[in-house]
């Protein structure tokens, strides 16, 4: 508010289309959110002074960029601020559902424990488990490098393989074959982002490639998961469990996953942190800033190739 006449969406809540509609078109930046659906619809009706959407946070899946692009519309989002945070909420996850920390809890809030017996609520260690990564960017090499520490083998599905020396200092094997490394885990994490390319890339024919010792985890988005298939594979004990920080069709939830003692659900808190969130914000700032100054951002997101 001290560089810029701003106008505020003071209630923090998502714009419907309307608001949308009528945002674009009298402003020259546009400061979205995940939950505001920007498609090309809406960027049509844009108004002649919008040149910037400055998106904060890093996925831009609710944008259409490629529109925007066509529009003479740059767009920019917030990378690395979350990185940390996010790996953080992976690794917490991984131990978590394995080792059944919340049903432990909930024994002891419910006034169910009985004292110590060497079988009760046994889980299984992450020492020596192996870690397939799906998504081997900064989050997904943040986790690996945590992940080392917990002792687990690190394995990974990119698009592109790491450079050798990234790919040496984190220990990881890379696997070409999404299906060979599934059917050779014992944790899945993902941490690709969510395009077309992605949508449902964790189909029912690959989640049953999986052993059913095995563990998925998701802070990317729900929608690269088939839910209704990891949902059937968990009622059948064909997958150990789950921890989901994202769904299929969020904000809903599908209310069979509330009734699985094995899964873990959070509401879409992997980046929530109060140094996250200022961070993201800075780097907003930074990239409205550069613009209006007649720089080029530096986070300007550009259309994935067709």
């Amino acid at each position: 508010m001290e560089l810029f006449d701003v106008h505020l969406n003071v209630d923090d809540k998502p714009y419907d289309s309307a608001g949308l509609i009528a945002a674009i078109q009298k402003c020259d930046v546009l400061v979205p959110t995940l939950t505001d659906n920007i498609d090309k619809d809406i960027i049509a009706k844009a108004g002649t002074r919008l040149k910037l959407i400055a998106n904060f946070g890093n996925g831009v899946d609710h944008i259409d960029v490629a529109a925007a692009r066509a529009r003479g519309i740059s767009v920019t989002n917030t990378p690395d601020v979350l990185t940390e945070d996010t790996a953080d909420m992976a690794m917490a996850l991984m131990v978590a559902v394995p080792r059944r920390l919340l049903e432990g809890a909930a024994v002891i809030r419910e006034g169910n424990f009985k004292g110590w017996s060497p079988t009760h609520m046994l889980g299984h260690r992450l020492y020596g488990k192996r870690l397939g990564i799906i998504g081997m960017g900064r989050i997904g090499t943040a986790v690996a490098r945590r992940a080392r520490g917990f002792g687990m083998a690190i394995h990974y599905h990119n698009r592109r393989r790491l450079r050798p020396e990234l790919e040496a200092e984190v220990e990881a094997t890379y696997w070409e074959s999404l299906d060979q490394m599934l059917a050779r885990m014992d944790v899945i994490s993902i941490h690709c982002p969510h395009t077309p390319a992605t949508f449902h890339l964790l189909s029912e024919r690959r989640l049953k490639l999986l052993k059913s010792s095995s563990y998925l985890i998701n802070l990317a988005r729900g929608e690269i998961v088939d839910e209704d298939a990891l949902i059937r594979l968990l009622q059948e004990g064909k997958l150990a469990g789950a921890g989901l920080d994202v769904f299929e069709h969020e904000p809903a939830v599908n209310s069979k996953l509330l009734d699985m003692k094995n899964v873990i659900l959070l509401p879409h808190m992997g980046s929530a942190t109060i140094e996250g969130r200022i961070n993201m914000g800075e780097r907003v700032i930074i990239n409205v800033k550069a613009f209006c100054d007649g720089h080029a951002p530096p986070d300007r997101v550009l259309p994935l190739p067709t």
